[in-house]
């Protein structure tokens, strides 16, 4: 099966100003304390949505953005962290994790009808498994810890990141139903053809 054209809308320029905006948003609200877990940072939620809502290339864009905003010294991290020194650091494996995490996850979200198991199952692999194939080793040679001891550290950030896949999760679907416009027009034909057929 091939797959649909997927062409560049003119408001899709847009739709990543505002997931952009939304990653940006997320990390400026700085860390959630939760009972008995890690604090959550909620910027790695936006970079889920971005690819469970926008798709592959439209999310890849929005977090392009905000990395190119970091990069130029914007604080617009969590905990208000940017600049060139922000790449240097030990969760530079995670920021630039978060490119090829969005656009597995949308390459599993969009992968047909959207659907919540294909949302849960990209933000998962992507927003989680792929970010941290990227994090763990980058951090382990910057902070000259060996690999265990860094993916044990990691760890105590599951939690927090699989409730952000049930938050990615539901509120993809809560748009989806209540805002097509929100999705590239190859979703929104997948919806009108479920619909009407």
């Amino acid at each position: 099966m091939t797959r649909r054209p997927d062409p560049w809308e003119a408001r899709d320029t847009a739709r990543v100003a505002v997931f952009a905006a939304i990653i940006v948003v997320l990390g400026l609200m700085g860390p959630i304390p939760v009972p008995g877990l890690v604090p959550i940072t909620a910027q790695t939620l936006g970079v889920m949505l971005a690819g469970t809502v926008l798709g592959w290339k439209r999310g890849a864009a929005a977090v392009v953005v905000v990395l190119v905003l970091v990069a130029i010294g914007l604080p617009v991290l969590s905990g208000g962290r940017g600049g060139l020194g922000v790449f240097l650091g030990p969760t530079v494996g995670y920021l630039v994790g978060w490119v090829p995490g969005v656009i597995v996850i949308g390459l599993i979200a969009q992968s047909g009808a959207l659907r919540w198991w294909r949302v849960a199952l990209g933000a998962l692999v992507g927003g989680v498994l792929v970010i941290y194939a990227f994090g763990i080793p980058a951090q382990a040679v910057i902070a000259d810890l060996p690999l265990g001891g860094a993916a044990i550290a990691s760890a105590a950030f599951l939690p927090g990141d699989i409730i952000k896949v049930v938050l990615c999760t539901i509120l993809t679907m809560s748009l989806y139903r209540a805002y097509p416009p929100a999705f590239p027009a190859r979703v929104r034909a997948a919806r009108s053809r479920r619909t009407t057929g």
